[in-house]
């Protein structure tokens, strides 16, 4: 972790260091959380850490240690699945309304955010895997014009960072090409199909679980 400077949003920064090393890795599920060392790794105070954790807890990423603290919390598939069926529908509603808005030209954007999408992929970096598509989805939740859509994705992402950083972190897991799919989509977003953009959206998010899913299988042990 490098040192975090002082901004009004130190909060989220710490949150993000914190899923960060989960996602790629770092901390394990099962490993324990230590509040004084994390808040020395990033050069902040307590306060902050506490907090993200505690939200980190109620996101299901963090749970009660035996004893006392917190620890990461294992995958549950069952869960996986639900937080994908819900993003499935508030994507679809996105970018259907993002297709229909009368936004300025979005093509240009859009196809810088899917070559920065591709880049990532070539370097093989999980967090800038992670941050590219991330990018490409804010920026249709933008166009969308609906203030809501980004709010009530955040717990979604926090828990998709974390189930996309154990599949991609996995020996036998190659990244799956969703680059193409996100042509798609801004194609569809592009020429004003809302229904197509709808559809695409839909499918991308249950492609995504399917693979996800049979991805962390060996992981969990679940069947």
């Amino acid at each position: 972790m490098s040192i975090l400077l002082s901004a009004p949003s130190l909060v989220d920064q710490v949150h993000k260091a914190i899923l960060s090393d989960i996602a790629e890795g770092k901390l394990p599920p099962g490993a324990r959380i230590i509040q004084e060392q994390i808040a020395q790794d990033l050069g902040v105070s307590r306060q902050p850490v506490q907090q993200a954790l505690t939200l980190l807890r109620n996101q299901g990423v963090l749970r009660d240690a035996p004893g006392r603290g917190l620890q990461v919390a294992a995958l549950d598939l069952d869960h996986v699945r639900h937080m994908y069926d819900m993003r499935a529908v508030i994507e679809g509603l996105a970018f259907r309304k993002a297709a229909q808005s009368s936004a300025p030209k979005p093509k240009a954007k859009g196809a810088a955010l899917i070559r920065a999408g591709r880049k990532a992929v070539s370097s093989g970096s999980v967090s800038a895997m992670i941050a590219a598509d991330m990018a490409f989805h804010d920026f249709v939740y933008a166009l969308s014009g609906n203030p809501m859509v980004a709010p009530a994705m955040e717990t979604h992402w926090t828990n998709t960072q974390r189930v996309m950083g154990e599949v991609l972190m996995g020996d036998n897991n190659k990244p799956r090409d969703i680059w193409d799919q996100h042509q798609e989509l801004l194609t569809a977003i592009v020429d004003g199909d809302g229904d197509r953009a709808e559809y695409l959206a839909r499918l991308h998010i249950q492609q995504a679980a399917d693979f996800m899913i049979e991805s962390l299988r060996p992981v969990t042990g679940e069947h």
